[in-house]
Order: C-alpha cells, then structure tokens, then sequence
C-alpha cells in the first residue's frame, strides 16, 4: 500500500509544477525514496494536473516486476539514481518551455538575474547526442553526470531537466528559479 502522505505532496507538487509548464499533460515523471530499496512513482498513463492514488505505484530499486509495466518510462533512471546517489529523496523530470528551448541553441545557460546568478551561475547544457538510442543510456549517462558534479541538476538539450534533492522544497526552487531565469533570458533576447 502506497503511503498517502507522500501521494498528497507528490501530487499537489505536479499539479503545481503542471500549472508552471514543467510537466506536459503526460509528459514527466515524479518520485520519492519510500524505503532503502523502494521508490514511489508516477504511471505512464498519470495526468499531472489530476493525480491520485491510482496515478502512484511502487517499486523496487532491486528488482522488476508486474508494477514496472505500469510505471513511467522515467523509473528506470529514477531507481538508477536513487541506487547511486544516496542523499537523493525526490526527483522530478520534465521539459520546463524555457529552459528546454533555450537548450537548442545554447551549450551552456548563463543566468544573469539575481536567483538565477546566486543559485546557479551558470549550467551546462548536456548533448544526449543520437535520440535513437538515449532511452538504452540514459539511466547511467544522467545518473553519472549527477553523481561526479554533484549539481543535483541536469539540463539535457532537446530533452528536459533532471533534477533531485534530499529536500522537495529545494528540488521545486532549483525548477522554478531555473525555468524563471530562462524565461528571462528569452523576454530580454526579443528586446534585443
């Protein structure tokens, strides 16, 4: 049985990060460390704006069964992080407006508002390279990219954000400033 404390945050948190474009109608994926060897994530099929019990299953970090068939094609890299990187509680994946399209152009984004500049700086912009086979390399490229910078944010270009944190509320900050100061960047690029 799911724990309905964490199904509550976890959903008010998509329906949040839903209302700021960082999750698609279907599009993302949301989970939490329950337990040394299991995880909590949303199912393929979850609507971010409307999530529930039904839109959360459970899952080993060890071994696959039935319930992996019904999760988000994200819980592959979400049990790789959480197998590798211990501090992580939460992560989030998604494909902020913004901050995804600023990535086709731009190998790096370099935040010059004030949040955006005192949390980050600056942030590479990863290539995944060939989209044909990122799905077979993505669990060890982002979980390795995330373990050896210790960022706890990965910006993948054409892709999304990965982003984990021990704290939600610092996982939403790191989302939220990002995407604010790319959108940012974008309205000051038209002035231009």
């Amino acid at each position: 049985m799911i724990d309905k404390n964490i199904v509550k945050l976890l959903s008010d948190l998509s329906l949040t990060m839903f209302r700021k474009n960082f999750f698609g109608i279907y599009h993302g994926a949301i989970s939490a460390k329950v337990d040394h060897n299991s995880f909590i994530i949303n199912t393929s099929d979850a609507i971010f704006d409307e999530m529930s019990e039904k839109s959360f299953c459970q899952l080993s970090t060890t071994k696959q069964d039935y319930r992996w068939k019904i999760a988000s094609i994200e819980s592959h890299i979400h049990a790789t992080i959480y197998n590798n990187i211990h501090e992580a509680k939460y992560i989030a994946f998604g494909v902020p407006i913004y901050t995804t399209a600023y990535t086709l152009d731009h190998n790096k984004i370099v935040l010059d508002d004030y949040f955006g500049k005192t949390m980050f700086g600056e942030v590479p912009v990863i290539d995944p390279g060939d989209f044909n086979t990122w799905y077979d390399r993505n669990a060890l490229e982002i979980t390795k990219y995330l373990k050896e910078t210790n960022s706890h944010v990965m910006i993948i270009k054409g892709v999304g954000m990965y982003v984990y944190d021990r704290d939600i509320n610092l996982l939403v900050k790191r989302v939220a400033i990002l995407e604010n100061s790319c959108r940012l960047l974008s309205i000051r690029s038209s002035y231009r």
